[in-house]
């Protein structure tokens, strides 16, 4: 389970560097092509695809740009099965803090996440630059 659980720790470690330097080619590798991208925290729902999340992605600036100090850390990582896992994480971007709750499957001897749930608080720019 070691070397499962070191795989998955490997994925997320893609998925923050993803994220901070909005690079969609790391995401696309930790990201299941099928995999849904949900949040509740407005009072609109937004569940899309990796297909619409790609995008908005490519056309935001990174945090890496904006000289953000990384925020990102493994809360904790729980195997339902040998191909079923789940890791919640947080992380920053800009203002934004996120508690993301990610969904594993195993395949083709590979972790991805299948489904990216999450919440966010804002928080205050200058205060997180701080931190």
């Amino acid at each position: 389970m070691k070397q499962e659980f070191d795989a998955i720790t490997a994925q997320l470690q893609v998925y923050f560097d993803g994220l901070h330097h909005s690079d969609t080619l790391q995401l696309r590798r930790v990201l299941h092509p099928q995999a849904r991208y949900v949040c509740a925290t407005e009072e609109t729902l937004v569940n899309i695809g990796m297909e619409e999340y790609f995008p908005i992605v490519e056309r935001r600036a990174s945090p890496a740009s904006r000289g953000e100090k990384r925020r990102d850390e493994i809360v904790s990582i729980e195997f339902a099965g040998p191909k079923t896992a789940f890791a919640r994480v947080r992380c920053a971007v800009g203002e934004r803090h996120f508690t993301d709750l990610l969904t594993f499957i195993k395949t083709n001897a590979e972790w991805q996440i299948i489904s990216k749930v999450f919440h966010y608080d804002l928080r205050d720019a200058q205060a997180a630059q701080a931190n």
